[in-house]
């Protein structure tokens, strides 16, 4: 997360847009909320269900932009080992992802209670949890626990094969040149495999397509990069028009030529969509243990009209930033995740002491027993 004197308000708006089109996707899908409010706005709910989802290449796009940014600011290799960063990213990414997934298991078994509906998960297993702890429910087939956390794994597996491409370049041109390789193989083949979307080479043409907008976008190099990412990317569009491939490229193209006339840092300058922006991972890490709750208290409480269920969707939307603005502040935040991280430390620490010392307690135990005897 970046700081308050480093924001860019751009980013922060195509955040905060993307996250409340994912958070609209999934009210206008799951649940007795979505089928009778359905019934009031059809086209709108079924625009929704359709392109809603197709947020995800803004996150895919920003998320290349900003690797691109941290791991390789002008277009050098990786000089040091990957992994120390990527356990850096996977804590990132997983204290709130982890927390998050213990409010979805809770709303989850009230929602039992009241609603019987698909769309609500099961009771969660150790092996489920673990699988989703380590990231691997998606490759495992494991069934979810919240909706949207495949990205999160997706999310993951991008930065570290990235980060391991541009290790591996080792040379300053090399580096970007072999992420640039593998996006465009994603494009023109990989992204054409719906059977491969658990694995990152899926989405690495989205991605990359970042990456090379950040590289693209100095003024001091590779200025002509901007036109090369169009023209792959257009190419791979001829052979097979995928919608999403083309809304990556128009937000890559849109974050080249901002940073590029310093759009990036200045517009929009609106303090809401900056700070909807900056809680958008909590926002879309809650809203859907919200929604379950919603729909199994319009069941709880014998609900049905449509009226009904318009009034009760805008409430759970309202309550879904709310508690995404909780989430943020308690557990997202850099200072918030810092103590986590720290207090874990701490806990791991003592326990390990504790094994350390087990051998010489039982020595003392054993000596002290046997003197007895």
């Amino acid at each position: 997360m970046s700081t308050s004197s480093n924001r860019m308000p751009l980013i922060d708006a195509l955040k905060a847009l993307a996250a409340m089109l994912v958070l609209l996707n999934h009210f206008s899908s799951y649940g007795p909320l979505a089928e009778l409010s359905r019934e009031a706005f059809p086209a709108l709910f079924n625009w929704f269900f359709e392109y809603g989802r197709m947020a995800v290449q803004i996150f895919l796009v920003i998320a290349g932009f900003l690797a691109a940014r941290g791991l390789s600011r002008e277009g050098q290799a990786l000089a040091g080992s990957p992994f120390p960063l990527l356990w850096k990213r996977y804590l990132r990414l997983a204290i709130p992802y982890l927390a998050a997934l213990g409010l979805a298991i809770a709303a989850a078994a009230v929602a039992n209670q009241w609603l019987d509906d698909d769309f609500v998960p099961g009771r969660a297993t150790l092996g489920q949890w673990l699988a989703h702890a380590f990231l691997l429910h998606g490759i495992l087939g494991i069934e979810a626990l919240s909706a949207g956390v495949w990205y999160i794994a997706i999310d993951f597996q991008l930065f570290a094969l990235m980060a391991l491409l541009l290790w591996g370049g080792r040379r300053r041109l090399i580096a970007p040149a072999l992420v640039l390789a593998v996006a465009t193989l994603s494009l023109f083949w990989f992204n054409r495999d719906a059977a491969l979307d658990n694995w990152a080479i899926y989405f690495f043409g989205s991605y990359g397509l970042g990456a090379a907008a950040w590289w693209a976008s100095d003024r001091r190099q590779m200025s002509a990069w901007l036109g090369v990412i169009a023209t792959v990317a257009i190419a791979a569009l001829v052979v097979d028009f995928r919608l999403r491939i083309a809304l990556a490229l128009s937000i890559a193209l849109i974050l080249g030529f901002s940073r590029r006339t310093g759009l990036l840092e200045r517009w929009p300058d609106v303090r809401p969509l900056a700070f909807l922006g900056q809680i958008s991972y909590s926002v879309f890490l809650v809203h859907f243990p919200v929604l379950l709750l919603a729909n199994g208290l319009f069941a709880r409480f014998d609900l049905s009209s449509t009226n009904a269920a318009i009034g009760c969707m805008l409430l759970a939307i309202a309550a879904s930033l709310g508690v995404a603005t909780l989430f943020y502040r308690w557990i997202e935040s850099p200072a918030a995740s810092q103590r986590i991280t720290s207090a874990c430390g701490g806990l791991f620490g003592k326990q390990r002491d504790l094994l350390g010392k087990l051998p010489g307690l039982t020595t003392r135990l054993l000596t002290r027993f046997v003197g007895r005897a």
